[in-house]
């Protein structure tokens, strides 16, 4: 035993010590994080009190301070929510250039970035070559996508723009049809594929009645 000692003592102690430094390492990153990212959520929420209190100037400067010192989630809310509040004002290229940056960041949220594209498109959609748009939205323009109706909306009108009516009714056909989007999309989409050609009223037929039987009001109780 005393032998081992002498000769495997050294290494071992070295490697519990370097297993020790690195588990304290590890704790205090982890620490470390969760501090940060409490902070963030905490100037996060400010800026949104400032926000809904009318004061946009205030909300936006506290926003791209955040969004600087952030390079977590929260970071890329500053941005969207600093883009949203150019928009709101007006700054037409100041919001789609912010949703720019938050579409091309690899360490952005991949809902957050997929987000920042349709808004970007959306702003520079008539400043945009068709094919330009149809490129960017594309790949969510899938059905069963998060964002398949209002990417699908913004492709099948540049599919207008190109005269591909053959592509684009079918397209606004399947965002009418789609239960997950947005009702006053699907109305928009149905009416488009209507004027193209495609028949999307049985959709539209069959959920109107089905509101309207579960509207229709049960059997009087009972005195």
């Amino acid at each position: 035993m005393v032998g081992m000692f002498k000769r495997y003592g050294l290494p071992v102690g070295i490697a519990i010590a370097l297993l020790l430094i690195g588990l304290a390492g590890y704790l205090w990153w982890d620490h470390r994080g969760k501090a940060d990212a409490a902070e963030h959520g905490e100037r996060f929420t400010q800026a949104l009190d400032r926000l809904e209190a009318g004061r946009l100037d205030e909300a936006d400067k506290a926003l791209a301070e955040l969004a600087k010192d952030a390079n977590d989630g929260s970071g890329a809310s500053a941005r969207l929510m600093r883009a949203g509040i150019a928009q709101q004002q007006g700054k037409a290229d100041a919001a789609a250039k912010l949703f720019a940056e938050v579409a091309a960041d690899a360490d952005a949220p991949k809902p957050f970035r997929d987000l920042a594209t349709i808004r970007e498109v959306a702003i520079r959609f008539d400043s945009m070559p068709p094919q330009q748009v149809v490129d960017r939205l594309k790949p969510l323009a899938i059905a069963g996508n998060p964002w398949f109706g209002s990417a699908g909306e913004l492709v099948g009108m540049a599919y207008l723009k190109q005269g591909k009516n053959d592509l684009a009714g079918p397209l606004f056909a399947a965002i009418a049809k789609d239960k997950a989007a947005p009702e006053s999309l699907r109305r928009r989409a149905r009416q488009m594929a209507g004027l193209l050609g495609i028949d999307a009223i049985e959709d539209a037929v069959k959920t109107a009645n089905e509101s309207a039987q579960t509207a229709q009001p049960g059997p009087p109780a009972p005195q």
